[in-house]
């Protein structure tokens, strides 16, 4: 069988992809995408019109090595399970610049916000042996890293402490906010709508929720819940609207059902709860809750966290009680912001498509020439 050859001369190498990374690349300069697998909320009908290549590290590795590539956006050095593919990548493109190829410009964007070695608890020899050669991966990665831009200021923070730095690499901090929605223009949503959106699991805070809603309806009768995603809790969620009339559930739904119930919420509610391997980065639904005008109830382990509450929205601590949340969702409720504030607050550009153009720059000026 014949290797797949790659067209364009950009390239983005992922550990997998989803909806929002195909909708994005349709914003992007044209990158082919090489990707080793696929999210549970990945719409192929997006995929039409990119150049998407499903490799494993080794295949990736030979495409790239016989590419005309110039520029490679690579997953962030701290993702673990990308390193020993990332690293693969490099080690190619260091062997075809010996070979008299061109040196291709690495850039890479992140949003990591915890330190991915300390929760390892009762180590063996075999896992301390791992911790170091991932550690040693992770700074080779990061020592060829040319620009590198992050989404929030904890993720910066936390490159900082775990990572050397360098003189030669750029780097800049653009906050990851998205730039208002057009689809949400002149419309008036429901003010007594409450939305969560995402995977239906114990670290989003779902069961949280669920324990809080009766506090909400009792001191807001009026107030309607819509659950919108799939996960191991769908069960819980549908048997939840079964005995409450005020709750909606849709699993997993088209984009243009989650754009539309977007559209017609005054609150997304995301109170996300770190694992002993996991914390929130971001939250894409936080993300397309403001992009759409919502009022936001969430919990400090996002990186937005700040932002957040600087800007009238709830942000509590993620180990609050059910009472505590639900007073939060009320009091969103009660201020009922109009969703033009909320948009007002946002950047004129997606903050992801403004790091992307960041982190090209025209190649980095065909890197510094």
């Amino acid at each position: 069988m014949a290797m797949t050859r790659m067209k364009l001369r950009r390239a983005r190498l992922y550990e997998s992809i989803r909806t929002a990374h195909l909708e994005r690349a349709h914003q992007l300069a044209p990158a082919a995408i090489l990707y080793r697998g696929r999210r549970y909320d990945f719409d192929a009908d997006l995929a039409h019109g990119l150049e998407l290549i499903e490799a494993g590290p080794l295949k990736a590795a030979v495409i790239l090595a016989r590419s005309r590539l110039t520029a490679l956006e690579i997953n962030e050095p701290l993702m673990l399970s990308s390193l020993p593919a990332t690293a693969i990548a490099l080690l190619a493109l260091a062997v075809r610049r010996l070979l008299g190829g061109k040196r291709v410009l690495v850039v890479s964007y992140a949003i990591g916000n915890t330190d991915p070695y300390a929760h390892r608890r009762n180590p063996t020899w075999k896992s301390t042996l791992r911790k170091k050669i991932e550690r040693g991966l992770a700074a080779m990665v990061w020592k060829r890293v040319d620009r590198m831009a992050f989404g929030t200021a904890a993720a910066r923070e936390t490159y900082r402490a775990l990572l050397p730095s360098s003189t030669r690499r750029k780097e800049v901090v653009i906050p990851a906010l998205p730039a208002a929605c057009s689809c949400q223009h002149g419309v008036v949503g429901d003010r007594h709508r409450v939305l969560f959106l995402g995977d239906l699991s114990e670290r989003k805070g779902f069961p949280l929720l669920l324990a809080a809603w009766p506090a909400v309806r009792r001191e807001n009768p009026t107030a309607r819940l819509t659950i919108i995603g799939k996960g191991a809790l769908a069960q819980e969620a549908q048997a939840s609207a079964a005995a409450d009339r005020t709750i909606d559930v849709v699993i997993d739904p088209p984009r243009d059902e989650i754009h539309r119930q977007l559209r017609r919420a005054q609150v997304l509610v995301l109170p996300s709860q770190s694992t002993p391997i996991w914390r929130e980065q971001v939250g894409l639904p936080i993300v397309e809750g403001l992009a759409h005008g919502c009022s936001i109830v969430t919990t400090t382990e996002t990186g937005l966290a700040s932002w957040l509450a600087g800007h009238r929205h709830s942000v509590l601590a993620p180990g609050c009680s059910a009472v505590e949340l639900a007073e939060a969702i009320r009091h969103q409720l009660d201020m009922a912001t109009p969703r033009s504030q909320v948009t007002a607050t946002l950047p004129e550009q997606d903050g992801r498509l403004a790091a992307d153009s960041w982190l090209f720059e025209t190649d980095a000026v065909a890197i510094a020439k």
